[in-house]
């Protein structure tokens, strides 16, 4: 077995030599080879022959110190084959990391230095490749082997903390023991050899107030009375030391700011223990009076805190609030102030903490008062109504002028109590139905009432100073007019009922209702019965039903429409007073054609003599010649109107409004050749009236008129009409501001067979005229209303 090494020239401890000797060793043991090659390999014969033969290398791993400073080359190994016979034949080489750098080998004895300082802690090992070549021919004599060189640590890096410095945070008040923080310091060398990398930790600054964990690093707190209020934060110097601690270890250290955090363990306090105000009695409800503010020594949210006002006397009369953003408390009014009632008030305000801490409440450490006094101070107010919100009052409507309403009362809050007068605005009683005296505020009636027209009068009454009208204040007086029975009860409606001819006795036919102005106090109350001219009625019964209604029935049965299609009954409503007032209704009550079912057909009379004479067929036929025919006359009154439209149009330049007057009583013919009567005739074309021998009847005349001039079927009596036309001739005559465009022909030839009557201009008022008589349509309806012969519902019309 061949040496391991030099044991001169190696600095491995003596444990790693004796490792690399064992490593050495076994390297010696022998293994089978599966191919050899090189002389003396093959037998004479050439043939291959396989044997067991030793390892070549003999060596395993070397290790080299690091930070080495020695100026020769730092001796490393040896590596040796066991064909080397000591002659020099053979050539060793190395390759791989560092080699011919770093490391360099002797090429006859296989010797290996280290020629530069190495760091471990930047490369732990290099891994190269030895081999063995004959020294002349270079021919391979071992199989290329890799080894390894290892950098042997040294205790040469200090612990850092990579990640200081360190801010922690605990709350203040923590127990002892409160963990706060971890800190880690890291050691560069081979935590795997020695104690180089085993660090332990200490704090050199702060020990009083922290401590650390010597193998965790792990800060706790050593007191338990931390406060925040008295110090905030605390710098510590923590160190750690490698070699665990002993003599000659290397250590580094690190900074640590602990913040202490703030606990709610204190409570507000008010600088002041007494505050005072003062504020004006006319102050509104809402004025700010004034602003107090207690401090908290803790931050944050600790301090938060909400004010309030003690149950007391005075506190009623105050509100207080919290302004977010400065912390403070605002007093103001909550209700009015009155001097002459107090002038001093004493409130207790309290500064609460909004979030309280549990561990303080038994110790009261959450809330302060003080105290605040407000003084009131006098100014000159209005008047004040007794009551304040206003009065009502109530008064017959019945009364008389001058009767008394009521009676409002107001005063002077002052010290000086100055007399009040009193008055009713205008604006709110403009009809003056109301009076007030002024000194005693008494209301009086100043007109009648009526509660059907207004059943309630809000009115405004003043109240002032006497002598100084601005101090002034005013009140609303509601009057309400009680009613009395003024008005008497009337049917709902004017109802009307329907009832089949074969109507049975008792028959309900309709349920009628009252109304009454009058709102009685104790309610309505009617009563039903019929008038004192249908007593006697055997037709219809009325039935009371007491519930301010009443029930028309039949009293008998078999009604003719043809006898008689309508009843009146007339029913007299009676209220309960008092006094009992009462009004008299009619009801009508049509009698109707029914079919077997009862449903109402027809209520007419003719339709029903029609209807009876002609069977469906006819009538259907009898409605459509009627339709015909109306269709049949409107369309001929559209052509009329359109041609008499057209020739209006082309003569209306050549009309004229004329007075043609004859005057010559002559003989005959020779006054129709004197005088051109075809003018007139083509002019206005008047139809001739039928004498007083044709029965009496004016067919140029409304049927209306007829009556009313004909009277009782005798000749026709223009008199009335020919004095009227004379006296409007004559009015006309005697205007001379406006020219004579009204026209009047008279007649006066007296002929055979030609009656005066004929001739008459009232034949202007036929209806079959073509003409468009423009002083008719100017003087008709006029004439017709001096007349006085307008038909009862008849529409007056231009141009009649």
């Amino acid at each position: 077995m061949a040496p391991c090494w030099r044991q001169g020239a190696s600095l491995l401890p003596v444990t790693l030599w004796l490792l690399h000797c064992f490593s050495w060793g076994q390297a010696e043991t022998v293994r089978t080879s599966n191919v050899l090659t090189g002389p003396g390999a093959q037998d004479q014969g050439g043939s291959m022959s396989h044997e067991r033969v030793k390892r070549g290398w003999v060596w395993n791993q070397f290790f080299v110190v690091e930070e080495y400073t020695g100026t020769e080359p730092l001796y490393v190994g040896k590596i040796h084959s066991d064909s080397d016979n000591g002659e020099g034949m053979i050539k060793y080489t190395i390759s791989g990391e560092g080699a011919g750098t770093i490391f360099i080998i002797d090429e006859i004895t296989g010797d290996i230095h280290a020629t530069q300082k190495l760091d471990r802690e930047e490369k732990a090992h290099y891994t190269l490749r030895a081999q063995a070549r004959d020294r002349y021919s270079s021919a391979p004599l071992e199989p290329e082997s890799e080894f390894v060189i290892k950098v042997q640590d040294i205790n040469d890096s200090e612990p850092k903390f990579l990640e200081g410095p360190y801010i922690g945070s605990v709350a203040e008040l923590s127990p002892i023991g409160t963990s706060v923080m971890k800190v880690a310091a890291s050691d560069a060398d081979d935590p795997t050899y020695g104690s180089s990398a085993r660090l332990v930790y200490s704090v050199l600054d702060g020990e009083m107030f922290f401590a650390v964990d010597r193998d965790t690093g792990v800060i706790r707190t050593a007191v338990a009375d931390l406060d925040r209020e008295t110090q905030d934060r605390y710098e510590l110097v923590v160190k750690a030391t490698d070699m665990a601690g002993q003599m000659g270890g290397l250590s580094g250290s690190t900074t640590v700011t602990i913040v202490i955090t703030d606990v709610n363990d204190n409570a507000p306090s008010f600088p002041q223990k007494l505050y005072q105000f003062s504020v004006s009695e006319g102050a509104d409800v809402g004025t700010p009076i004034g602003r107090v503010i207690a401090t908290d020594a803790d931050m944050g949210d600790n301090t938060d805190m909400s004010y309030l006002i003690a149950e007391g006397e005075d506190g009623e009369l105050f509100k207080i609030t919290t302004d977010g953003e400065t912390q403070e408390a605002v007093i103001s009014v909550k209700k009015r102030l009155d001097f002459e009632t107090k002038q001093i008030h004493t409130v207790v305000v309290e500064a609460v903490n909004k979030h309280v801490d549990e561990r303080f409440v038994d110790l009261g450490t959450f809330r302060d008062k003080t105290i605040v006094k407000v003084s009131v101070s006098d100014v000159d107010e209005p008047p004040v109504f007794f009551p304040p919100l206003g009065a009502i009052m109530e008064v017959q409507e019945d009364a008389r002028l001058g009767a008394l309403v009521g009676t409002v009362t107001a005063r002077d809050p002052d010290r000086e109590n100055v007399p009040v007068r009193y008055s009713i605005d205008q604006s709110s009683d403009q009809e003056h139905i109301f009076h007030i005296d002024p000194v005693t505020g008494a209301i009086t009636l100043g007109k009648i009432l009526d509660r059907e027209t207004a059943g309630w009068h809000n009115i405004t009454v003043t109240a002032e100073e006497a002598g100084n009208p601005a101090q002034a204040s005013e009140s609303a007086v509601s009057i309400r007019i009680l009613d009395v029975n003024d008005n008497p009860p009337e049917l709902a409606t004017p109802y009307e009922a329907s009832i089949c001819e074969d109507a049975k006795p008792g028959q309900l036919i309709h349920t009628i209702s009252v109304v009454d102005k009058d709102e009685p106090q104790s309610g309505h109350r009617f009563y039903f019965t019929l008038a004192p001219e249908a007593s006697s009625n055997r037709h219809f019964t009325l039935w009371d039903v007491k519930d301010n209604t009443a029930g028309i029935r039949t009293q008998r049965s078999g009604f003719n429409r043809q006898e008689q299609n309508i009843y009146l009954l007339p029913i007299l409503v009676v209220d309960s007073g008092p006094p009992a007032l009462s009004s008299t209704g009619t009801v009508t009550i049509h009698v109707c054609g029914c079919d077997p079912d009862g449903a109402i057909q027809s209520c007419n009379a003719t339709a029903y003599v029609i209807s009876a004479a002609l069977s469906p067929g006819a009538l259907i036929a009898l409605l459509v010649c009627m339709l015909i025919l109306i269709v049949l006359v409107l369309l001929i009154l559209t052509l009329k109107r359109h041609r008499k439209g057209q020739r209006m149009s082309e003569e209306e330049e050549d009309m004229r409004d004329n007075v043609i007057k004859y005057n010559d009583e002559g003989g005959g013919e020779q006054d129709t050749q004197a005088y051109d009567m075809s003018a007139l005739r083509s002019l206005y074309d008047f139809p001739e009236v039928k004498s007083a021998d044709s029965g009496g009847e004016l067919p140029c005349l409304p049927q209306w008129i007829q009556s009313r001039v004909s009277g009782d079927g005798g000749a026709a009596d223009f008199t009335l009409f020919s004095g009227y036309i004379r006296k409007k001739v004559e009015q006309a005559d005697a205007d001379l501001s406006v020219p004579p465009y009204d026209s009047f022909q008279t007649y006066a030839f007296e002929g055979t067979s030609s009656p005066a009557l004929s001739l008459s201009s009232i034949r202007t008022l036929s209806t079959t005229s073509e003409q468009d008589f423009s002083y008719l349509s100017d003087w008709g309806p006029r004439f017709r209303q001096l007349a006085g012969y307008y038909a009862p519902g008849q529409p007056e019309e231009e141009g009649s």
